[in-house]
């Protein structure tokens, strides 16, 4: 180890983005030891998030055959990734993103993996059957992370529809730990939208949902990847209820986008998890004031200054809202495809360990 302070390297190495640090990790054994430390890894990761740094946008388009990365810091060009699953055949989707490691599914052939992209890692998960002899209406599924046992967790949710107003669903949570799947309590809401992403908030997993197939009254659920149990997002007290319901994350709070169609869409934020009285509507986007026609908008992320909020307008295009001046900038990406689904994935060294 060079003749330095300890604190002043590891102070310069969690400054530095994954790819020199993990040639860094061949300077010496000292080296190699700190850097894959736990208490590294967690330190550089948070940093990371923290100061939005080391950031990279994962577009996928909605054929799910091709995929690429754009820098958050440039958002200028948009590089074209490898299939992580190798197939030309079978549509790849992704189905979440945590901490620098992205969950996949292929939706031909059903096989499921988790993909590091710094270092193009991708591993196979074991298969797991269907617990119903019919093919699943609705199929959904989650990735997060269990915070305390530091455990990174995949789940399936599958819906089997009875008669016209009645169902059943089958839920399994693979654990990376010990590299199994395993049965957890039925899925007690029914999936609103056909198929769906959960959006990860801290430890839970976030779906639109309602109680029946018939029913039109959404609200939000959530389970908690640390003790496995559903429970309903309370919302804030809306004026008007005449809009779709979609959830998001935005710097680490969970969002409710309230679609008012071919008017406006407003955006609301729970700052304190599972607290109601923290619901606040950070910002609305109307037409053809702000935007002259858009049929969705979906927050992304906040700029660095945390002044801007990175919008994906109609899944084809980036734009920048002003949050104090209530403005919008067009973003020029070069290379990006028309009709895609977008994922934040921050650098990390996180280890693929399964």
């Amino acid at each position: 180890m060079p003749d330095f302070p300890l604190d002043l390297i590891v102070d310069i190495l969690l400054r530095l983005p994954v790819k020199p640090l993990l040639r860094f990790r061949c300077v010496s054994k000292p080296f190699c030891a700190l850097i894959d430390s736990p208490d590294f890894v967690k330190s550089h990761l948070k940093r990371s998030t923290q100061t939005r740094n080391h950031l990279t946008l994962i577009l996928w388009d909605y054929d799910n055959r091709v995929s690429s990365s754009v820098n958050f810091d440039s958002l200028d060009n948009a590089v074209e990734l490898d299939n992580p699953l190798g197939s030309s055949y079978w549509p790849t989707r992704i189905v979440g993103s945590c901490d620098g490691l992205i969950g996949l599914r292929n939706r031909g052939d059903g096989i499921l993996a988790i993909w590091y992209p710094s270092t193009r890692r991708c591993q196979e998960l074991p298969y797991t059957k269907t617990d119903y002899p019919v093919y699943a209406k609705h199929e959904m599924y989650g990735f997060g992370n269990d915070s305390i046992i530091d455990d990174y967790k995949m789940v399936r949710v599958q819906f089997f529809q009875i008669g016209t107003d009645d169902f059943v669903s089958s839920v399994k949570v693979y654990s990376m730990k010990s590299n199994s799947w395993r049965k957890i309590r039925d899925f007690p809401y029914y999936l609103y939208y056909g198929q769906g992403c959960a959006v990860l908030v801290g430890s839970a997993l976030h779906w639109v949902v309602c109680r029946l197939p018939s029913d039109t009254a959404k609200f939000v659920a959530a389970l908690d990847l640390t003790t496995e149990d559903y429970r309903v997002v309370l919302q804030p007290e809306f004026s008007d209820n005449a809009f779709d319901m979609n959830v998001a994350e935005l710097g680490g709070c969970l969002c409710i986008l309230c679609d008012y169609d071919q008017v406006r869409v407003d955006v609301w934020v729970m700052k304190d998890c599972g607290v109601k009285e923290s619901w606040s509507k950070l910002f609305s986007v109307a037409q053809p004031e702000a935007i002259r026609s858009f049929d969705s908008l979906i927050p992304v992320a906040y700029s660095k200054s945390g002044s801007k909020v990175l919008l994906l307008q109609d899944n084809t295009k980036l734009v920048w809202y002003d949050l104090e001046h209530k403005t919008i900038k067009k973003i020029k990406t070069h290379g990006i495809t028309d009709g895609f689904e977008l994922f934040v994935c921050v650098e990390s060294l996180v280890p693929l360990n399964v």
